[in-house]
């Protein structure tokens, strides 16, 4: 019987021949990774060894990494005080996957992993963050876990007690149209599968609009995955994967991309035509309330937000600053552009797309998280209205459990910022003369 990808993955990490869904294995890590949250991470890891009269150890500090991203830099005494801690321990135990405040090596951290070379096909990649499911771009297993769990790991190596998923083959036939990108193709499998429809599944991508969609894409498509309830997304390593690792994050390893057999048995397939897709808005407060935006088309915004581990990549700050260069953000919208890792806002700043998004009125923040869940940046007041190219829409979710947030693609950002309504950029794009 043939075997799906994690199959495969699973199999190898956790010393079986073969795993089938439903098994439950405890696979070696290849990477394990957190953030801020760390902190929290820390205080379980020590507790694991107190009163056995061990030295605490981290089992190979080369594949713990940890990244400062969502509240950077520190907004109050007490965050100061924990990335503090995570410093100092990470000095003792010789971490050097360590990503702190930093112009040069900062961001976040579903970035700065794929851009320096720490993800690679066939790997087992565990987060204490549920979008660690974006590392599936790269044909990894990737997935989220708590602090406890992550605490384990940090001890043994190994993930405890992990149910090996069943998959879900998603194939997406033809091509993305013009002003139709990966975000608008996501949030559509979203909306079709409901935000519980992949429960602890894992969503395998296939087809042509995937084998031609850059690395860059794949991230959005995975790292929305968990937004339908999947343990993880997956697309298989290809020819794409291999150029981004060796061109764009300098990998010079040998690299084992793993690949589905032809007869891998899968729970279900969802087929997407792709070239039918149009610009797609998930509307409060449900990331699976999704519509065509000719549906909410007009709604009144408050904020424009670009950026994020889901949209704050080179090609959507490319786009966006496209739409608005030459032009100004409507009066009374406020817009908030953050890339997703200093290595991205270097080359933004290079090639002038920061300037014109200052230049229409925008204002560019420093890599970070804190606008997409309102915690350090960004944050709605009563009865106000954002659009954002991040991932998630519940109450609250930018800090205001009284405002509310729709979601959207780059372009659809960019486009709306310009009229201060939710608008088509197809059609902003047709009525600003611009044949981009």
């Amino acid at each position: 019987m043939g075997k799906t990808v994690v199959e495969k993955i699973l199999a190898r990490a956790a010393g079986c021949g073969a795993v089938t869904a439903g098994d439950v294995v405890e696979p070696a890590a290849d990477l394990a990774m957190s953030h801020e949250n760390a902190a929290l991470v820390i205080n379980q890891f020590l507790e694991i060894y107190q009163g056995t009269g061990l030295e605490p150890r981290i089992w190979d500090p080369s594949k713990v990494a940890i990244i400062f991203d969502h509240r950077v830099p520190a907004e109050s005494p007490k965050t100061a005080t924990n990335q503090k801690k995570v410093r100092e321990f990470v000095r003792a135990n010789g971490i050097t996957k360590f990503h702190d405040i930093r112009g040069d090596l900062g961001g976040i951290c579903h970035q700065v992993l794929p851009e320096n070379g720490y993800v690679r096909p066939g790997a087992v990649v565990l987060g204490t963050d549920s979008h660690t499911t974006s590392h599936g771009a790269l044909g990894a297993f990737a997935f989220g876990i708590g602090a406890t769990e992550m605490a384990s790991v940090w001890a043994l190596g190994v993930a405890l007690n992990v149910e090996v998923p069943a998959t879900i083959k998603v194939i997406v036939r033809g091509h993305l149209r013009r002003m139709v990108g990966p975000k608008d193709l996501i949030l559509h499998l979203v909306g079709l599968l409901t935000a519980e429809g992949a429960n602890f599944k894992v969503l395998e991508f296939h087809g042509d609009a995937i084998d031609v969609m850059p690395t860059s894409g794949r991230l959005v498509l995975c790292n929305m995955s968990v937004e339908a309830g999947a343990t993880s997304g997956i697309v298989p390593a290809d020819d794409e994967t291999l150029r981004y690792l060796r061109d764009e994050a300098r990998v010079e390893d040998v690299l084992h991309p793993v690949r589905p057999d032809a007869d891998a048995v899968y729970e279900r397939m969802v087929e997407i035509d792709a070239t039918a897709l149009e610009p797609q808005i998930a509307c409060p407060h449900a990331v699976d309330n999704v519509h065509p935006i000719g549906d909410v088309e007009g709604t009144r915004v408050h904020q424009i937000v670009i950026g994020s581990c889901t949209n704050g990549r080179l090609d959507d700050l490319q786009l966006a600053a496209g739409i608005l260069r030459g032009h100004k953000v409507a009066e009374g919208v406020r817009m908030l552009v953050f890339p997703a890792s200093g290595r991205i806002y270097t080359q933004a700043l290079l090639k002038g797309y920061l300037a014109d998004f200052m230049q229409a009125g925008a204002v560019v923040m420093n890599p970070g998280c804190g606008p997409c869940l309102g915690v350090h940046e960004g944050a709605l007041g009563d009865g106000e209205v954002a659009l954002s190219t991040t991932n998630r829409n519940f109450k609250g979710r930018m800090g205001n459990p009284k405002s509310e947030v729709y979601l959207c693609s780059p372009a659809v950002a960019a486009a709306s910022a310009l009229t201060g309504t939710i608008s088509d950029p197809r059609h902003v794009m047709a009525e600003t003369g611009d044949a981009r």
